[in-house]
């Protein structure tokens, strides 16, 4: 699959869709690093600011990270703790302050679950590695 300039399709959208096909089926492994932003651009035939905002596409779907000096990188992906939440609870999902980002070390866009139950505090767990069980 190659990009469209025809398309209605936005080209950063089409860049995104085949970079993460390219991820899904394995050319791309977990923790390595895709080409750098030049060389996707050259690849497909795309300005920089295309290569960008298909990455920040990539990233916001939680599919990749950017990390300073390193470039962009496919997610590692952990299988997730069952966390179970039992009697009557509200859950919230909501982005991480600067504190919670620190102390679950919170890759950019990764937000939180939030677990409310009367008379107890609030229970904050990491949405990126926490599967919430309700139970009865």
């Amino acid at each position: 699959m190659s990009i469209d300039p025809g398309s209605y399709t936005p080209l950063y959208r089409q860049l995104a869709d085949l970079l993460r096909g390219r991820i899904e089926a394995g050319e791309f492994a977990p923790g390595e690093n895709l080409p750098s932003e030049a060389q996707l651009a050259q690849a497909y035939e795309v300005g920089r600011d295309t290569v960008r905002d298909a990455l920040a596409a990539l990233r916001s779907e939680g599919v990749i990270i950017t990390v300073k000096g390193s470039g962009s990188q496919v997610r590692l992906w952990h299988e997730p703790t069952v966390v179970r939440v039992d009697g009557r609870a509200r859950i919230a999902a909501r982005m991480p302050s600067i504190e919670e980002k620190r102390q679950f070390r919170l890759k950019d866009g990764t937000p939180v679950l939030v677990v409310h139950r009367e008379g107890l505090d609030e229970e904050i767990h990491p949405a990126d590695r926490i599967q919430l069980e309700v139970g009865d």
